[in-house]
């Protein structure tokens, strides 16, 4: 029998995000990050029936920076990739670092009850949830 410790994807997920809409230019996205450990921000749904979407901050410096594109003409919706795949807090971090591997992701948003509690990466499950087993 194996007593391996469970570790869920809620043990491990940051909880602190920054969330953005659509139309907001990058320039003011950027200027409205509140943490600064972000490297992804969330996009809102535009209204019930609609879906999150994310930016990298990776992708602002591969279609904006790169391409010198002035980020005050750029809007986030322009660099977005929307839809997103996203995890349930409840899920085991073996199962989601799979599931990750699989898509070829390194974080993804935590949704419960239709709504973002979280965002979850690779390295959290690495560095916090191998401790915590």
């Amino acid at each position: 029998m194996n007593d391996r410790k469970i570790v869920r994807v809620q043990d491990v997920m940051k909880t602190k995000f920054d969330m953005v809409e659509g139309l907001d230019t990058v320039e003011q996205a950027l200027n409205q990050m509140a943490h600064v450990e972000t490297k992804s921000l969330i996009v809102n749904k535009r209204h019930d029936s609609d879906e999150y979407g994310m930016v990298m901050i990776s992708d602002i410096a591969r279609q904006v920076l790169a391409k010198d594109r002035p980020p005050d003409r750029v809007n986030i919706y322009e660099i977005m990739s929307k839809p997103v795949l996203t995890v349930d807090p409840d899920m085991d971090i073996r199962y989601c670092a799979r599931l990750f591997g699989r898509f070829h992701l390194s974080r993804a948003p935590v949704i419960k009850d239709g709504e973002i509690i979280g965002i979850v990466s690779l390295t959290d499950m690495a560095l916090k949830g191998l401790r915590l087993q």
